[in-house]
């Protein structure tokens, strides 16, 4: 790992900290909230508002020519060829109605790949970490995926939103119960992510996201031995795209029954 890649995780941990600190005191007091709707279950408050321009603020600082890409503000070009990918609160919907099932999650990309991912969950205090050929961890301790023999062998996670049809995200539990699995949803992609890493969950699944859900949980599954679709980490940052990771077993078989289900 390079001293410019050490440097940003170094930073990127204890901002992440910080950053689900700052969150968890608006989570403490959710009557005090401001909250709008962008859309169908598509929901802002002025946490997430805070909390990501407390983000930027201190990558500038650090890091003033480095790029961001958020989901509350506009992007700022990178000078440096690193550029920072952040969701200050990932499970906004949750958040604003008291569950706690919610995370900060900050990624970095250099060039075509993302080279660091972090998220942090702060009701229970776990930090999922990683860098690119260095593995990932939970708390500092090295994670691995799920040791299963297929999609009946444990709980898959799925993700649906309001920018695809839902009937693509049925069509993939109708399948997967076909097979014997069962799903598991909580409204954060990044979280459901990371605990593919930990081994909570064999997979997850979803036909579209945004890079700031999602690029920082890929790079966690990936270094933590799963298996994931091999995407430009630019596209991802222009328009998003499909989420499909797995443990090695099983992989292949989310992929096809993505290629089913997600496919008018």
């Amino acid at each position: 790992m390079t001293d410019d890649v050490n440097q940003r995780l170094n930073l990127a941990t204890s901002l992440a900290r910080e950053a689900g600190e700052m969150g968890l005191a608006y989570f403490r007091s959710i009557g005090e909230l401001v909250i709008e709707q962008k859309g169908a279950q598509d929901l802002v408050s002025n946490a997430d508002r805070d909390v990501e321009r407390f983000i930027r603020e201190r990558l500038a600082e650090a890091f003033p020519d480095d790029g961001v890409v958020g989901e509350e503000y506009d992007d700022v070009s990178s000078g440096s060829g690193y550029t920072w990918v952040i969701d200050p609160i990932d499970g906004t919907a949750n958040f604003v109605r008291g569950i706690p099932s919610w995370c900060v999650a900050i990624a970095c990309v250099c060039g075509e790949e993302t080279v660091l991912g972090i998220v942090y969950e702060p009701c229970n205090g776990e930090l999922f970490s990683c860098s690119r050929g260095r593995g990932a961890f939970l708390n500092g301790t090295p994670t691995r995926v799920a040791r299963t023999e297929g999609v009946h062998d444990g709980t898959t996670g799925v993700g649906m939103n309001g920018r695809t049809p839902h009937h693509r995200i049925t069509r993939f539990i109708g399948l997967l119960g076909e097979r014997g699995g069962i799903f598991y949803r909580n409204a954060s992609g990044a979280l459901m992510l990371a605990y593919v890493a930990s081994g909570r969950l064999i997979g997850y699944a979803e036909p579209h996201m945004n890079a700031w859900d999602c690029l920082a949980g890929q790079l966690l599954v990936a270094e933590a031995g799963g298996l994931i679709e091999e995407q430009s980490a630019v596209e991802m940052l222009e328009r998003g795209g499909r989420v499909v990771v797995g443990a090695p077993l099983v992989h292949e078989t989310l992929v096809a029954m993505a290629d089913e289900a997600f496919t008018d």
